[in-house]
């Protein structure tokens, strides 16, 4: 290909003007999930290391996850697990060819957005 067909090409490096199509936008949010969970892996051994050490450090911690504060930032925590476990159910059937055609992943891609923000209002209200 010759240099000249790059350089007439539309170029649009605004990213708050890009449109994405639902399932890019499924597959973005699931690796930043992913990566957001990878990253809690620390702080989630460290709290179940707490709760095993003593029983005062587990009603310590206790205490402590339940400040408002706290289980605001849990619950909206919540959120990148939802979304990871849902998309890689959908990443899994995708895999076996069952929702392949674009019409079925747009749907799949939507289910996976709804399911995740209703599992994560749902554990809000329980808890």
């Amino acid at each position: 290909m010759s240099n000249h067909l790059y350089r007439d090409r539309p170029k649009n490096l605004d990213l708050r003007t890009i449109r994405l199509p639902i399932n890019a936008l499924v597959s973005i949010l699931h690796r930043l999930s992913g990566c957001v969970l990878f990253l809690l892996i620390p702080i989630i051994l460290f709290t179940l290391f707490q709760t095993l050490k003593s029983e005062n450090d587990f009603n310590n911690l206790k205490f402590i996850l339940a400040l408002p504060k706290l289980k605001i930032i849990y619950f909206v925590l919540l959120w990148p697990f939802f979304h990871h476990f849902y998309a890689g159910i959908r990443h899994l059937a995708m895999d076996i060819h069952f929702a392949t055609s674009l019409v079925k992943a747009i749907y799949t891609g939507k289910v996976v957005l709804i399911l995740g923000f209703v599992s994560t209002l749902i554990v809000m209200v329980l808890l």
